[in-house]
């Protein structure tokens, strides 16, 4: 097998780029969720959140995403927030473009406004709704965007479920498994993906999962997912749930996606939770997809995530060495 036909992306990777992109395309949300890192004080660091940046609309918006995308030649790319269907305008135009250029562009939203129904159409978009939990604690954390707006808002389309597992939503026992099952009956959803909390540095919330926390989701979500088979979590991704990487470094999605805020220059590190994020208590699902990526070993021998560190710094390497060389050739 070869290494491209596992990961297509590995060649800009040995390349040092960055395949995956990641936009704020937003600083402004209807919503204030407990728990949301977009809205932490220090997210982009240096005492600066999302709050404090400028941002764009209109066609000033929909030319400086572009030029960014044709800088940084994503295969894929995320849109968040803030909430992007404040910007569904500008979406009209970029989504459509994008795939003409294309680029796979995953769209997270809370579902708080309507879905424009032209985007059913598009096949390199894929929506994916922010759900909290079972309908009376989503209501209470993420109102105005309730269960009713939610399923008036998503009726024609086609969408990904997405649920960040806080300590709340554990009790009582049974309420993932409830959450699965009502999710799994609507004819919309073709999948369903979990995250675990990810907390920052000195985070006291109520949302943080305790070791203990985390081993039972992690069993019930193994036990669930045999049971609604809309659930999207392969054996890899509970084990990166168990033993997340240690620190940015060590994680491959941290390392292969460049992170921008809504003024389209700042950019939000270690990764997209910004600001100081406890790693080794990281749920993030794409986070733990591509760790089982990287156990893999390579016809049983080397594993990928040796190749990957390996060749992403002589590839590093490479790009200083051409860009000094085209500074000494201007100076000549």
């Amino acid at each position: 097998m070869k290494v491209l036909d596992i990961f297509p992306a590995w060649g800009r990777i040995l390349s040092g780029k960055r395949p995956l992109l990641s936009i704020e395309i937003t600083k402004e949300c209807p919503l204030r969720c407990p728990g949301c890192y977009a809205y932490d004080l220090n997210h982009i660091g240096n005492g600066v959140g999302l709050e404090q940046l400028s941002d764009f609309r209109g066609a000033e918006l929909v030319e400086r995403v572009l030029s960014t995308v044709r800088r940084f030649r994503p295969i894929h790319l995320s849109i968040v927030g803030g909430e992007p269907l404040v910007r569904f305008r500008e979406l009209n135009e970029l989504l459509p473009t994008l795939g003409r250029m294309g680029i796979e562009v995953q769209v997270v939203t809370s579902a708080v406004r309507p879905i424009p129904p032209a985007w059913n159409k598009l096949e390199n978009v894929h929506l994916v709704v922010s759900i909290d939990g079972l309908q009376p604690e989503h209501d209470r954390r993420r109102t105005p965007a309730t269960y009713d707006r939610i399923l008036k808002n998503i009726a024609g389309h086609r969408i990904i479920v997405h649920c960040t597992i806080t300590r709340q939503m554990l009790s009582p026992k049974n309420s993932l498994a409830e959450f699965s099952q009502f999710w799994s009956e609507r004819s919309e959803v073709g999948k369903i993906w979990f995250s675990l909390y990810t907390p920052q540095q000195g985070d006291q919330s109520e949302e943080r999962l305790t070791s203990t926390d985390r081993a039972e989701a992690i069993v019930e979500l193994a036990r669930i997912r045999a049971i609604f088979p809309k659930i999207h979590l392969p054996d890899g991704v509970l084990r990166g749930f168990a033993s997340p990487p240690t620190s940015p470094a060590d994680c491959i999605f941290s390392q292969v996606t460049t992170c921008l805020s809504a003024d389209l220059e700042s950019r939000i590190t270690p990764c997209q939770f910004g600001g100081n994020p406890v790693c080794a208590e990281c749920g993030c699902v794409a986070s733990a997809g591509l760790a089982s990526f990287g156990t893999h070993k390579l016809a049983g021998i080397i594993r990928l995530s040796d190749i990957f560190a390996a060749s992403r710094a002589i590839g590093q390497t490479i790009s200083r060495q051409e860009a000094d060389a085209a500074n000494a050739t201007a100076r000549m």
